[in-house]
């Protein structure tokens, strides 16, 4: 039986309060590598957006897709509090992987 996979819904920042970048996938430390690089988006490239700011995960693809769809939606205010909640200083998360 195959292991259950976790996908990932997550907030990429270029710094405090900057520029965001709004994600989801099944790797999710591949895909900030492939950020990093420049081969994620061209967005997240265009504005070095690289900061891994916010994360949740989820079981299923449809429930992480739902959740980037509303996060997308929401007023920029609501994602900087969200931020803010669980990462007050902004810090890039990226070394909890």
């Amino acid at each position: 039986m195959a292991a259950a996979e976790t996908y990932y819904t997550y907030i990429l920042a270029r710094g405090r309060h900057g520029t965001l970048y709004i994600g989801v996938t099944n790797n999710l430390r591949t895909r900030l590598e492939q950020h990093r690089t420049g081969h994620g988006s061209k967005f997240v490239r265009q504005y070095s957006v690289n900061r891994l700011v916010y994360v949740e995960t989820f079981a299923s693809p449809q429930e992480a897709i739902a959740r980037e769809k509303q996060l997308k939606n929401w007023r920029r205010d609501w994602k900087i509090r969200l931020i803010e909640e669980n990462n007050l200083d902004w810090s890039d998360l990226s070394h909890l992987l």
